[in-house]
């Protein structure tokens, strides 16, 4: 049971990282129908928001301070930084402290702006284009946006801590009535895991309960007739592709306290968020969210040594596999519309 339960809350923790990014291709694919390869350095350039707001954070002076001395008794320099030299240490160290949640106020409105010059500046221009055309430019422009974050920041990953607050362990399987210590989980992980869901929630609560969303989805069901009612459906176009830019890079913010980032951090997501909405069903935002979190929970038990020592390497395939089981007996996916896909 506590080996069940243990690999369940791995599989949701990696669910939450394809659901957040395969929720954000789908918001693209479904309102403009462009194949975006360039979302995984979106949720890249969203780990380096992270990286970026605790260096700022981090910033220190240079003080001596006579009562430390090296081996000649000289007086040592001691790094002070400036929100503790400015608020003191306790609230300044907080600041530091919290850098990564603090982070997601900085990287909102940089996603968004990402997401609006990317739309506007490149892809409006594929719109009608074919898909290999889409795939290829934004490629390309995934690949010129890994370089630049690595010119910048180096090769190596970054280590970007959680709070301490939320760092260590909890003892979950105590809370169901298992033994102490049977399910020790990190409370991070349950965290992204809690950020993953609101997030989640409030894209579909946007879309349901608004009418700015109503109107996005009747375009992403009947763009043509939308447009013929007067509606400037492209302009609420391009501001879902700004939010899908911005739910891309609130999932790499929190997600670096989990995984150093570094430039190829987009890419290794890439391929896996594609397979999870073609699973889902390309342009289902349920579907999206459903096979991120079933596909997570599969790899997660598939990587059980047990299940390995009968399947050497099934945890770098199960995914895969899933993937061509569903594309031969239903290519438009889980949860897909009619028609597409199936071509």
């Amino acid at each position: 049971m506590d080996a069940i339960l243990l690999q369940t809350l791995n599989g949701l923790d990696k669910g939450s990282a394809y659901a957040l990014i395969a929720l954000g291709l789908t918001l693209i694919f479904g309102t403009l129908g462009v194949v975006n390869f360039a979302h995984g350095a979106l949720f890249m350039i969203g780990a380096f928001c992270a990286v970026t707001v605790s260096r700022i954070l981090n910033l220190s002076y240079e003080t001596v301070d006579p009562t430390k001395t090296d081996f000649l008794g000289n007086p040592l320099k001691v790094k002070t930084p400036y929100l503790e030299g400015w608020f003191g240490p306790e609230f300044g160290g907080a600041l530091i402290d919290w850098s990564v949640p603090l982070a997601i106020i900085f990287a909102i409105p940089i996603m968004v702006f990402v997401g609006f010059a990317m739309e506007r500046g490149l892809i409006k221009h594929f719109y009608k284009r074919p898909h290999a055309d889409q795939i290829l430019v934004t490629f390309g422009l995934a690949i010129v946006l890994q370089e630049v974050v690595k010119y910048f920041y180096g090769a190596n990953p970054i280590p970007t801590p959680a709070p301490d607050a939320l760092k260590g362990s909890a003892d979950l399987g105590v809370l169901i009535g298992l033994d102490p210590n049977a399910v020790i989980y990190p409370v991070w992980r349950l965290v992204y895991f809690g950020f993953a869901a609101l997030i989640v929630g409030a894209v579909f609560a946007f879309l349901q309960f608004t009418t700015f969303g109503m109107v996005v989805r009747a375009g992403m069901a009947d763009r043509e007739t939308v447009g013929l009612l007067g509606i400037n459906i492209d302009r609420r176009f391009t501001i879902m592709f700004g939010i899908a830019a911005a739910v891309a890079g609130l999932a790499g913010v929190m997600y670096t306290p989990i995984n150093s980032p570094n430039y190829h951090m987009g890419m290794d997501f890439l391929v896996l968020s594609f397979v999870v909405v073609v699973v889902g069903g390309m342009g289902s935002l349920p579907g999206a969210v459903l096979a991120g979190f079933l596909l997570g929970i599969l790899e997660s038990f598939a990587s059980m040594n047990e299940v390995k020592s009968i399947l050497p390497g099934i945890d770098q395939i199960i995914i895969y596999m899933v993937a061509i089981i569903i594309l031969l007996t239903r290519p438009r996916g889980l949860m897909g519309r009619k028609g597409v896909m199936e071509d």
